[in-house]
């Protein structure tokens, strides 16, 4: 079972979802916690399952849920994203659950951000939709559209399966190294939603804030490593004195 749950009515009608689940490289995750902070996005609702790990994350001292959504209202968009990886087997579920969500909320269009793992990576954007204006606009802001390759994941369904229900979607590619974690990834990702729906979001406190960009990520990390079996384990070995 997976539910996406707002904490009360929200008009989401006409609105961008940006879609940040971690990847390859951490981009959406950097990108969403940025967007997030810059644009002081309110907390607007969570995604519940059995089939997600038992953690809960603590912000400012209060307990929330891994799986957030957040909106923004001067430029109209609303974000998803996690501090966990999607759990395989919960990845198709989750896709639909979200594409319910976005035609039920009425918002439209989709922008997944993404990695694309590369030996030397540049600061050079990709694209890939099967919406020709989106391509067509990138083009036009210096945005290549990739010709061959993969995109996994929630992202990948979103692509595939909105095209079906006349939802425009297309997934934002930077080239990372895999095994680091640079807020550069973040800033070239936003620089390019910027040029694909027009907004203007300042990026000059990310290079300012990366320290503490980079401290949440490594905190991801960390909670993306705990998984079902951890905690399996740990309560077995503990047994019924374990305490927290």
């Amino acid at each position: 079972m997976i539910g996406v749950k707002l904490f009360k009515d929200t008009n989401l009608s006409g609105y961008t979802l940006i879609e940040a689940f971690p990847g390859v490289g951490l981009v959406g995750p950097m990108a969403g916690s940025y967007l997030i902070e810059k644009l002081k996005m309110e907390y607007i609702g969570y995604i519940e399952s059995d089939m997600f790990p038992p953690i809960a994350s603590i912000h400012f001292g209060n307990p929330t849920f891994p799986a957030r959504i957040y909106k923004d209202d001067r430029y109209k968009l609303a974000l998803v994203m996690s501090e966990f990886v999607i759990p395989a087997h919960a990845i198709y579920q989750l896709a639909m659950e979200l594409l319910a969500f976005v035609r039920k909320s009425k918002i439209s269009r989709i922008i997944s951000i993404s990695g694309m793992p590369s030996q030397k990576p540049s600061e050079q954007l990709f694209i890939t939709s099967l919406d020709e204006s989106i391509i067509k606009k990138a083009g036009k802001n210096g945005i290549k559209q990739i010709q061959e390759g993969v995109v996994a994941g929630v992202s990948a369904l979103l692509l595939t399966n909105a095209k079906q229900f006349n939802i425009p979607a297309a997934d934002i590619l930077v080239e990372v190294n895999p095994t680091i974690m640079d807020p550069t990834y973040a800033e070239t990702a936003i620089k390019g939603l910027n040029k694909i729906i027009d907004t203007n979001i300042d990026l000059k406190d990310l290079e300012k804030e990366a320290k503490i960009v980079q401290t949440k990520i490594k905190d991801i990390v960390k909670k993306m490593r705990e998984s079902p079996e951890h905690y399996d384990k740990a309560a077995e070995s503990a047994g019924p004195s374990m305490y927290a």
